[in-house]
């Protein structure tokens, strides 16, 4: 068994005496691996990252970080941990390898260690070319490959990614993913990372912590939370604007049926069986079928199961939505 490196004990987080952020969480996360927390914006993802990077203090609850207290132990938590933040952080009128640089200058890093660990780093991320450009001058998603170099320059043994790619294009996003793979492969690092992007947790995470107001309402592997739900899923849409719930409800294999309009998503067993039985059992009641898809549960039917809602209906608080809008407002520049 692998040691957990990182481990929270009903960790809360209360702003203004009535806010709760986070609400008695308890997880832990084992050496080597990519944790996820998964969840909408303003679920506490955020909040939750600041206080294990003793950036804010839990209002109840402890942590610790390769056995330092997060709160008893902050100096020494600080020295074995790299942060890259949600928002970008690096100064724009310092060139890339400067902005480096001055993050090694802030951990106490002898120069002469910082420029070796520096090029390594830019040629991991592929600035190399870019390292004497002031940072005014880059893309997104060169800014974002810079803060991640500067969350490195300490060879963290745990790396904190704040939504490591928040307002990317999917290409860029495809290649921050694979700089994160690298991370894990070639130095076996823990990395604990945010998103809210259902994709990303799927294809990067070993482990995914599903967020909710403030609560984990479930851990697990991306296949293990998949697994749980028992079944596949056949969305199925009819021209009338009727309730046809009981008509699905009845046929074999059918475990649970979703209304959304006139479009149903049907829990079922062997769904390649049951999709023609339910086509079938509303034809002979005069529907029509407009439209059917089935597919292998995804992380979206995960998150319905334990909310009852969408992941993409859930809302955003307005501090992370101003958060957000900044990020991108820098990203597009």
């Amino acid at each position: 068994m692998r040691e957990d490196v990182i481990k929270a004990e009903k960790l809360t987080k209360v702003f203004n005496k009535s806010l709760v952020a986070v609400d008695h969480i308890t997880f832990s996360v084992r050496e080597g691996e990519i944790f996820g927390f998964l969840g909408p914006n303003g679920a506490g993802k955020t909040t939750t990252i600041k206080m294990l990077t003793t950036m804010l203090k839990p209002t109840e609850g402890t942590a610790s970080v390769l056995g330092f207290d997060i709160v008893k132990h902050a100096n020494e938590v600080r020295k074995v941990i790299g942060v890259v933040h949600q928002e970008y952080t690096a100064d724009e009128d310092l060139t890339g390898y400067e902005n480096i640089v001055l993050s090694a200058d802030l951990y106490g890093i002898p120069r002469d260690i910082t420029r070796k660990r520096a090029l390594e780093l830019l040629e991991l991320v592929e600035l190399t070319d870019f390292k004497d450009k002031r940072v005014e001058t880059y893309s997104g998603g060169m800014r974002r490959r810079l803060e991640l170099t500067c969350g490195l320059i300490n060879r963290p043994k745990v790396l904190f990614l704040d939504e490591p790619t928040l307002g990317l294009d999917v290409q860029t996003r495809v290649a921050i993913w694979e700089y994160i793979r690298r991370l894990k492969k070639e130095y076996n690092m823990t990395i604990f990372m945010t998103t809210h992007y259902l994709e990303e947790a799927d294809a990067l995470c070993d482990r995914i912590a599903i967020i909710d107001h403030g609560k984990i309402i479930a851990i697990g592997s991306p296949g293990e939370l998949k697994d749980r739900l028992g079944g596949d899923i056949i969305t199925i849409a009819i021209r009338e604007n009727t309730d046809v719930t009981d008509v699905i409800q009845g046929v074999e294999n059918v475990k649970e049926v979703r209304r959304e309009g006139n479009v149903y998503c049907v829990k079922a067993v062997k769904g390649d069986v049951t999709a023609p039985l339910i086509i079938e059992a509303l034809r002979r009641r005069g529907y029509t079928v407009t439209r059917l898809s089935l597919t292998e549960p995804t992380l979206n039917e995960v998150y319905l199961e334990y909310t009852g809602r969408a992941f993409r209906d859930t809302e955003e608080s307005r501090a992370e939505f101003m958060a957000k809008r900044l990020v991108l407002r820098r990203a597009r520049r």
